[in-house]
């Protein structure tokens, strides 16, 4: 709040005088630098190395491992089900995300300033946007497919290829118009912070730009996010009663446990035949509905 303060930029002030971290800035991209960052000397070289080398090494980490959850989902066919779809969407996303955002970053962080140009920007912006908001997106979904398979049970209608591919295009579709906007003048994307990235510009005060951010705010955040807390709140409220049930009746059978030694060290996300009656309540159901219903999870 009091301004440059921090010791990070002391290097700076007693190097360069009265430079700031925009000095260094190509001159085509002075017309999107906001006055705030020129109260702010440039950044000791050093951060620049130890930011680009974690920004390096997260990178590496995220490519390797979203790209090996790819590929097993492509080629083991039996993990192509509903629910596994939208973890390969995130999966997807979280790739993409690091693939477009990390060597850019690292060749500016060399360079110790943005040096791809204006055009570039707004195109590192727009994708580190659009995958934030698929990603995102895609985590509530698969909060709702678990609502659905363990809060309603039997009683919700079953995922399918077809549903879970549907909701994955109208995951990209909104993430885009939302990420595309500043591309047309709501709002717009510009270099920010040490000015090796870009992003949204949150410190235009007009109305086009604040209105952008609030919107988008809530949609891609607040909403989400309420969603999520939402769905996983009735599922530990649902598995909750369950294990109550399990224990009453367990007290009633004047017994331990329901489950044997092998059950409990098996995944908490199986249940027995009875198990899954006795959390929604039910008595019995026909054996082919039964069936048909696990598989279809």
């Amino acid at each position: 709040m009091l301004g440059p303060v921090y010791e990070a930029y002391s290097y700076g002030a007693t190097k360069y005088g009265n430079e700031t971290v925009a000095d260094k800035v190509p001159p085509d991209m002075l017309h999107l630098i906001d006055a705030h960052w020129y109260h702010y000397p440039p950044l000791n070289p050093m951060w620049h190395g130890v930011l680009g080398f974690v920004i390096g090494m997260l990178g590496f980490i995220s490519v390797s491992g979203n790209g090996m959850v790819v590929y097993i989902f492509l080629s083991t066919k039996s993990l192509r089900t509903p629910s596994n779809m939208f973890v390969i969407n995130l999966a997807i996303s979280d790739f993409c995300m690091m693939f477009c955002m990390s060597p850019p970053m690292i060749i500016n962080c060399y360079y110790e300033t943005w040096v791809l140009g204006p055009l570039f920007c707004e195109i590192y912006a727009m994708l580190g946007s659009l995958f934030g908001c698929g990603s995102i997106w895609t985590m509530t979904m698969i909060a709702f497919d678990r609502y659905n398979v363990i809060v309603k049970g039997l009683s919700g209608k079953p995922l399918s290829i077809n549903g879970a591919l549907l909701r994955i295009v109208a995951i990209w579709v909104f993430s885009l118009g939302w990420t595309i906007a500043p591309m047309f003048g709501w709002n717009r994307y510009v270099p920010e912070g040490n000015m090796t990235a870009c992003g949204t510009d949150y410190l235009s005060r007009d109305i086009v730009s604040v209105s952008y951010l609030v919107m988008y705010s809530i949609w891609v955040y607040f909403v989400p996010l309420f969603l999520i807390i939402w769905s996983y709140w009735y599922i530990i409220q649902a598995v909750a009663a369950h294990e109550k049930a399990m224990r009453e009746q367990a007290k009633k059978m004047n017994v331990a446990s329901l489950r044997s030694s092998d059950n409990q060290n098996t995944s908490a996300e199986c249940c027995s035949y009875d198990d899954l009656f006795m959390v929604h309540g039910l008595d019995s159901v026909p054996s082919h509905q039964f069936f048909w219903h696990i598989q279809s999870r």
